[in-house]
């Protein structure tokens, strides 16, 4: 079942249970609860929350428009039937990072089915001052920041209309969940800010994200270990890092990563575009499979097609052996725009196990008005199709 038809099933599903929900939900408004506007609301949700996951019936937990305070927080499940959690007003975290635990997420939802996260409110982590506290690349200072928001172990989930904003460290963690769309989602941090990646996707399987704009300081979306089915469409990204499958390899313990589509976006003033990175010298020997990239507009972007199988920041390894990652079925078609860089695709693929089944097909990008040139290294017999940055490169390996 291909991407549209698996969101109408899953649409019609939400259909059903809103329904359901309109006809016999009960409303837990946190006003009755005692939260009010300036006021901090962490208790008020806590007990409007364990009321609503208690009830029988579809519930929705309601936050009026206002601005309010939250301390960290988990909302966990499992609840007793479907559950909506319509946010209308600007939620504040607290500025100091000592206020939280870095293990865990300022707003954490975990262990719940038929889960909505609603309303087109705004999650504001308040992270600039833990931001010039935490400067690894050049002070080696690394400190555990938390992310704005967990989605743990869920299943059958929607995040729609809701922005995330100045989050400490990685605005959305996916981890353990089936079937998650995020759509009219929002992250945005400056783009300096350092780790500030979009939505980060680990060990989950059906993740849908459209319609979204990430803006942030780091990846707007990157994929990590046992990411499965993952599909990304028309989501525009920049300032950021790109779209990113990694880093991966640097663990023993890792789950293979298979079956990404990404189209129809829109990558502006970005480091990088469509990317996929593994370590060096490191015991991960997981596979790689079904990445698939199509119809993306470059708008200068300094990297925009990169296999990298020696990603090493900040000295962090050494390249004394080759990535044991093995990277198959990759496709990057209908790449057009600008180049930041001369070089517009390079796949540094391992010497150890090279990539093979990679495709290039009809890539259009120029650097300072002339073809951007595209460098390849250890990849077994790239399939090169229509126009393609190939006419100007060079290949090794």
């Amino acid at each position: 079942m291909d991407l549209q038809l698996k969101m109408i099933a899953f649409a019609l599903l939400v259909l059903q249970v809103s329904s359901s929900a309109r006809a016999q939900s009960g409303v837990f408004d946190i006003s009755k609860y005692g939260g009010a506007p300036n006021g901090d609301i962490t208790q008020a949700l806590t007990n409007a929350w364990k009321d609503a996951c208690a009830s029988a019936n579809p519930s929705k937990i309601v936050i009026p428009t206002g601005t309010y305070h939250l301390k960290q927080l988990e909302l966990k499940g499992p609840c007793l039937a479907p559950i909506e959690f319509q946010v209308h007003g600007t939620i504040l975290a607290p500025q100091d990072p000592n206020q939280f635990d870095g293990e865990a997420q300022w707003i954490k939802f975990s262990y719940i089915n038929f889960f909505t996260l609603s309303g087109g409110g705004t999650f504001d982590g308040q992270g600039a001052i833990a931001w010039n506290d935490n400067n690894c690349e050049e002070t080696k200072i690394c400190k555990k920041l938390s992310m704005n928001f967990g989605f743990g172990f869920l299943n059958n989930t929607i995040i729609r209309d809701i922005t995330s904003k100045d989050s400490k460290n990685f605005h959305v963690n996916v981890l353990g969940c089936n079937n998650i769309t995020f759509t009219n989602f929002n992250a945005i941090a400056p783009g300096d800010s350092p780790n500030t990646d979009g939505i980060h996707i680990g060990r989950s399987t059906g993740v849908y994200i459209t319609d979204t704009n990430i803006a942030t300081g780091d990846d707007c979306i990157s994929l990590g270990d046992g990411s499965r089915e993952v599909n990304v469409l028309n989501v525009k990204c920049g300032p950021g890092h790109g779209i990113s499958v990694g880093s991966l390899g640097k663990y023993q313990e890792e789950e293979p990563v298979e079956g990404l589509s990404v189209k129809n976006c829109l990558l502006n003033n970005t480091d990088n575009g469509v990317r996929i990175k593994t370590w060096p010298d490191t015991p991960g020997t997981i596979t790689v499979t079904d990445m698939h990239f199509e119809g993306i507009k470059m708008i200068n972007v300094r990297n925009p097609i990169i296999i990298d199988q020696e990603y090493c920041p900040w000295s962090q390894c050494t390249k004394k052996n080759p990535s044991k990652i093995k990277i198959s079925k990759v496709s990057f078609k209908n790449i057009t725009g600008t180049s930041g860089t001369p070089e517009g695709a390079v796949l540094l693929c391992s010497s150890g196990v090279p990539c093979e089944d990679v495709t290039l097909a009809d890539i259009d990008l120029t650097f300072n008005g002339t073809v951007a040139s595209a460098k390849l290294s250890n990849v077994i017999k790239p399939i090169i199709q229509g126009k393609s940055l190939l006419l100007n490169s060079t290949t090794t390996g």
